[in-house]
C-alpha cells in the first residue's frame, strides 16, 4: 500500500480531480488520475509483487476503501478481478462491505461483473447468497445479484436471472431499473426468444425503463 500511496499521489492532477468529482455528482475527491495513467502505474505498482492469497485481497480491498479518494476503489476493483480466482466463498462477506459502502454505479457494478460473478460460478453454494442480495434493501446489493451473470454469456442461469428481474421489477430507483434492463438486454445477444418472451409475460410489473434498456438489440 506504501507504494500505491506514493505513486498515486505523486501523479495527482487537481485539474482533472475536480472535472472527475463534477461528473461523478461530487460523490467521492477524486486525484485526477486518468484511466490511462492509473493502468500504467498500476503495472509499476504491481510489478515483481509475489501472487497474492485471499487475505491480501481482503487487505487491499479494505486498504484502498479506506482511502478517500476514488481512484483507490478502482486499484481494488482492478486487483480483486485480476486475482478472484484465488478467492474462496469466504470473499464474498469482503465484496458485500466494499458494495454497500461508498456505493455507487461504478465500482458497484465491476465487483457484480468482475468479482462476485466469477466467485459465484466457481462456488456454487454463494448462489444462495445471491438470492438473499436479490431481495436486500440495500439497493447495491439488489443491484450486484441482477448483474453478477453479465459476463456469463451462455452459462447464465436465464431462470434466475429472470426471477430476480421480477424480484425487483416494481423497484423505484434508476439504478435497479436500469440493472434490470441491462441485464436481460445481455441474455438477448445469447437467447432473444427467451427475453422476448419475458419481457411478453412481463410487461405490466417492468418499468418503462427496464423494457426499453432490454428491447434495444431484439
Amino acid at each position: 500500500m506504501t507504494r500505491l500511496d506514493e505513486l498515486y499521489r505523486a501523479a495527482a492532477d487537481p485539474v482533472r480531480a475536480a472535472g472527475a468529482r463534477a461528473y461523478m455528482r461530487h460523490q467521492f475527491p477524486f486525484l485526477g488520475i486518468t484511466s490511462p495513467q492509473q493502468a500504467q502505474l498500476n503495472r509499476t505498482i504491481l510489478a515483481g509483487l509475489a501472487r497474492p492469497d485471499e487475505a491480501d485481497l481482503v487487505a487491499v480491498a479494505e486498504g484502498c476503501w479506506a482511502r478517500e479518494e476514488r481512484e483507490f476503489q478502482y486499484f481494488a476493483c482492478a486487483y480483486l478481478r485480476r486475482h478472484v480466482k484465488v478467492g474462496t466463498p469466504r470473499l464474498a462477506l469482503t465484496v458485500r462491505g466494499l458494495v454497500v459502502t461508498k456505493s455507487w454505479w461504478d465500482t458497484v457494478d465491476t465487483l457484480a461483473a468482475h468479482t462476485v460473478g466469477p466467485l459465484v460460478a466457481a462456488h456454487p453454494s454463494l448462489l444462495s447468497t445471491m438470492d438473499d442480495w436479490v431481495e436486500d434493501e440495500n439497493m447495491w446489493l439488489a443491484r450486484t445479484a441482477i448483474l453478477h451473470q453479465l459476463q456469463y454469456k451462455e452459462r447464465t442461469d436465464a431462470q434466475r436471472l429472470f426471477r430476480y428481474c421480477t424480484a425487483q421489477a416494481g423497484h423505484p430507483d434508476f439504478f435497479i431499473r436500469k440493472a434490470i434492463g441491462w441485464a436481460l438486454r445481455q441474455y438477448a445477444y445469447v437467447d432473444a426468444d427467451a427475453v422476448r418472451d419475458y419481457l411478453a409475460r412481463s410487461r405490466q410489473i417492468l418499468s418503462p425503463l427496464s423494457i426499453r434498456e432490454a428491447s434495444k438489440h431484439l
